[in-house]
């Protein structure tokens, strides 16, 4: 995946902590970033450069030339889903306004409670922001086996994007509405559930192709399609379940199948249209 030189204002960084009125960084920190530049590439011996250690006169917010690279890639890909999201909304008539990412390290605060270094990126509709944790991509690689690749990381963003644009289309909303009604049983409420991360995966994929071509082809790199597609299969609920405990049961899907999530991010990918990801089909009559 090749990078650009379009950044975000909408990423706020926490990776950095006051304490005793000195602006540091954490240990803590330090691994999860290093984590996450060893999967693209970076040098993580340099986070322990005895030089970037805060003293007690710091005065300054602390951060290493590695943090700054790792946000200045997410800021790259707020962008390229803000111009992008931006077009496709203009084309069908409506207005877009872009989600706050927000990137920390084991627990921060959001509108939807504590955010914890165990959750995961998450998209919390309340403050329409975005939290992520990087120590997640570490999980995904030693636990479940995933292939960690730039573009699995820029999948994972644009997957909790599209719960963002699920959020002004008033889908959101409308489960939300549903699921307090007691219209449905508990296992078909699940199911319906389950067909609104797909459709984050169909977004996903729409915003991927649509990306590619504003910027005319420039970007994906051959594997990196392989790589959304890798990241999909991994994060399925049977593939998760089947490593976790051995066994499948369909009726506690929260995400959908392995194939199920690779068949709706490619369905978004090949047509790049947003009118086709109906994935409630007839869930909701």
């Amino acid at each position: 995946m090749k990078w650009t030189n379009e950044r975000s204002n909408n990423v706020e960084d926490r990776r950095v902590k006051a304490w005793k009125g000195i602006i540091v960084g954490s240990g803590l920190g330090a691994i999860i970033v290093g984590t996450f530049l060893f999967f693209l590439g970076g040098n993580v011996s340099n986070l322990f450069n005895p030089e970037s250690t805060a003293s007690n006169t710091t005065k300054h917010l602390f951060l290493s030339k590695e943090d700054k690279n790792v946000k200045q890639f997410v800021q790259m890909i707020a962008a390229w889903n803000e111009a992008t999201w931006s077009q496709i909304f203009k084309d069908n008539k409506l207005s877009y306004a872009p989600p706050k990412i927000v990137i920390f390290e084991k627990t921060t605060h959001s509108d939807c409670g504590s955010a914890q270094v165990s959750m995961g990126p998450f998209y919390c509709p309340s403050d329409q922001t975005i939290y992520v944790d990087m120590n997640f991509f570490e999980d995904l690689q030693s636990v479940y086996g995933g292939q960690v690749s730039e573009f699995t990381i820029a999948y994972v963003l644009g997957h909790e994007v599209g719960h963002h644009i699920q959020n002004l289309m008033g889908t959101t909303k409308k489960i939300d509405q549903l699921r307090k009604s007691g219209r449905y049983s508990t296992a078909k409420m699940n199911r319906i559930s389950v067909a609104l991360e797909l459709q984050a995966d169909f977004y996903a994929g729409v915003w991927a192709k649509n990306n590619n071509n504003r910027l005319k082809g420039a970007i994906l790199e051959p594997g990196d399609i392989e790589a959304a597609v890798n990241a999909a299969q991994v994060a399925g609920d049977d593939n998760i379940q089947r490593r976790t405990y051995g066994y499948i049961n369909q009726e506690s899907f929260t995400h959908g199948s392995s194939a199920q999530r690779v068949e709706w991010f490619m369905k978004g990918y090949n047509t790049g249209d947003i009118k086709q990801g109906d994935t409630f089909k007839s869930l909701l009559q």
